[in-house]
């Protein structure tokens, strides 16, 4: 019998904070992918928002990289997170070749509202005086919420359209839930010894994440 994982910081404020959770990973432009009713226009703007979205991600987790070899304590954090920035490299390649097959042209891409949203607030999380410990939460969080949605879109009963599997198994792999898994388990760590404050902080930030991808779902099916 599997010993059950033991529940932190990050399952407590998951469950507090169900109802954005949910929100997230369980978006309408989500579930639209795994019940086959997706409008292949949004698909589009999704991947030309979330090309962009990578772009800027890369220098964040750079950033976490070097906060990890100064900071953890704890060799295997910058492993970890250097798989993670590796994995970067093919998924802007990746990009490019669904760009293609798309007919999106990356160049004539312009962020959008909820995209440049959300690239302040991380090129915020970039300052030395946010913690380690809310950095890895919020890289969790980011990381988590893709695994999540797309993982549900693979799931038994799906109808997602056969042009976007590969989308949703870029993200909804065991292998990528595996990398969510140890993200996770490192903030975890950082998180049992901190202090009140920056628990608080760490809680917002993961909200903030959640808010944001909920924004840029929405973005996608042609809010702002």
């Amino acid at each position: 019998m599997e010993k059950p994982e033991k529940r932190g910081m990050i399952d407590t404020w998951l469950d507090k904070h169900r109802s954005i959770h949910t929100a997230a990973t369980r978006h309408p432009f989500v579930v639209s992918i795994r019940d086959g009713s997706v409008d292949l226009s949004s698909f589009r703007t999704w991947l030309g928002q979330d090309y962009l979205f990578v772009r800027g991600f890369v220098p964040f987790v750079a950033n976490a990289l070097i906060r990890a070899g100064k900071e953890s304590g704890e060799s295997s954090d910058m492993e970890v997170v250097l798989g993670g920035l590796a994995s970067l490299s093919d998924e802007i390649e990746w990009f490019k070749r669904e760009g293609s097959k798309w007919d999106v042209d990356f160049s004539t891409v312009v962020p959008q509202k909820a995209n440049q949203d959300y690239s302040r607030f991380l090129e915020a999380l970039m300052s030395d005086e946010v913690k380690y410990s809310v950095i890895m939460t919020a890289f969790w969080a980011i990381e988590a919420v893709y695994q999540e949605s797309f993982a549900h879109c693979l799931e038994d009963g799906n109808k997602t359209p056969a042009e976007l599997t590969g989308a949703c198994q870029r993200w909804g792999n065991d292998g990528f839930k595996q990398y969510c898994s140890s993200v996770k388990n490192i903030a975890e760590r950082c998180l049992e010894n901190a202090s009140g404050h920056v628990l608080a902080e760490a809680e917002d930030v993961l909200v903030r994440v959640l808010e944001h991808e909920v924004a840029f779902w929405e973005m996608s099916r042609g809010g702002q």
